[in-house]
């Protein structure tokens, strides 16, 4: 038996075990997504082709929603919802303090203010029994993000948006295949925004992104504001962008859509498989929470010995991440904006969350790789 304060760290073996690693399920999808781009290039409709207005038809059934809008990324799909929704200068939009930064860069390229709301314990997402206590009358929107792959308390934060008059706009960047109940992320607010950058859920081969909503008129809104604000060929009724999901890259999610259903089974029996093995090592294991479908786009742990446990793990060869180090209203970029607020709950998960190699066609040697040097490390004084 191992004693206390003697670790063995196993040598790394001949390939680094990535965080992601998307060779596998192209491999496998290899001759479909090869005629899919082919087709492309012979009809040559680079710019919202033919292969852009199937794979909206399609995502929008998935995703069981009216309309889905290609767009240029996740992050251009959150700005362009905010501005279809009427948000701007002057208005305070409510959300989550721990998310990857393009949720607030968004907000604020709109003209809004983000307001932070601590986290939850038990998922890490926005905490909706705390957003009651922050809305003003400048509140004009809530905007929870869907993170690491499960849904946010949508019931309770539609419950609070109804109330107060507030639109809700959802970041499910991290979470395509996702449900709460019968419904899929996305589809609980105003519009939702899907990221299709390359280790998401659903991956392109670049950006992408994507927002849906069952509102017409959002639904026009956004269609012009991707389009340099265009309602029809050079007429343009407002000041837009240039945020266009390319044929290519529609293709591309076409054929990966028709497996999805797959592939998120498998994502799921290997974050389940991770659970099973590490459940009685020193750490916080991702719950899922009741009627939740997680996508696990990512599958992040908590610890008190982050920093040595990730050590541990590049030393054997396993790359880990850490998302994300500080929570949102800390980032430089602010400028001091939010002097000494400090949120207890998103304080101490960033300090302490790691997550771990998840994806297709992580093979069986490397999740034994994984687990073998977490129980070592955890396991050691």
């Amino acid at each position: 038996m191992q004693q206390p304060g003697h670790c063995t760290i196993p040598s790394p073996i001949d390939v680094t075990i990535p965080m992601m690693d998307p060779a596998p399920l192209h491999h496998e999808l290899q001759a479909e997504l090869a005629a899919a781009i082919e087709d492309v290039i012979h009809r040559g409709d680079f710019v919202l082709g033919k292969a852009v207005s199937i794979f909206e038809e399609n995502a929008a059934s998935w995703l069981g929603v009216r309309h889905a809008i290609g767009v240029g990324s996740g992050t251009e799909a959150l700005m362009l919802a905010l501005r279809a929704a009427g948000v701007g200068a002057g208005d305070d939009v409510i959300t989550t303090s721990f998310s990857f930064w393009a949720t607030v860069e968004a907000i604020h390229h709109v003209g809004a203010r983000p307001v932070f709301v601590d986290i939850a314990r038990d998922d890490m997402n926005i905490d909706a029994t705390r957003i009651e206590a922050v809305i003003t009358p400048a509140t004009r929107a809530i905007l929870p993000v869907h993170l690491f792959g499960q849904c946010a308390d949508m019931n309770t934060i539609n419950t609070i948006a109804r109330k107060n008059d507030l639109v809700v706009i959802e970041d499910a960047a991290q979470a395509f295949g996702a449900a709460l109940g019968k419904r899929k992320a996305g589809s609980f607010g105003l519009a939702g925004c899907f990221s299709f950058h390359p280790a998401k859920t659903l991956g392109a081969f670049g950006d992408g992104g994507l927002v849906v909503t069952d509102d017409p008129v959002v639904a026009r809104a956004v269609r012009e504001l991707r389009n340099h604000g265009a309602g029809a060929h050079h007429h343009h009724s407002a000041f837009g962008y240039n945020s266009r999901l390319d044929s290519l890259q529609a293709a591309v999610l076409g054929v990966k859509l028709k497996h999805l259903d797959a592939h998120l089974a498998e994502r799921r029996r290997l974050a389940s498989e991770y659970t099973r093995l590490l459940k009685d090592e020193a750490l916080t294991l991702p719950q899922v929470l009741p009627e939740r479908e997680h996508a696990f786009a990512l599958y992040t742990v908590l610890t008190d010995k982050r920093d040595r446990l990730q050590e541990r793990l590049r030393e054997a060869g396993v790359a880990s991440a850490v998302h994300y180090p500080m929570p949102l209203y800390r980032q430089p970029a602010w400028e001091n904006e939010y002097g000494d607020m400090r949120l207890p709950v998103a304080e101490s998960v960033s300090e302490r969350c790691l997550s771990l190699p998840l994806y297709y066609g992580l093979d069986a040697q490397r999740r034994q790789r994984v687990v073998a040097v977490i129980r070592d490390s955890t396991r050691c004084s």
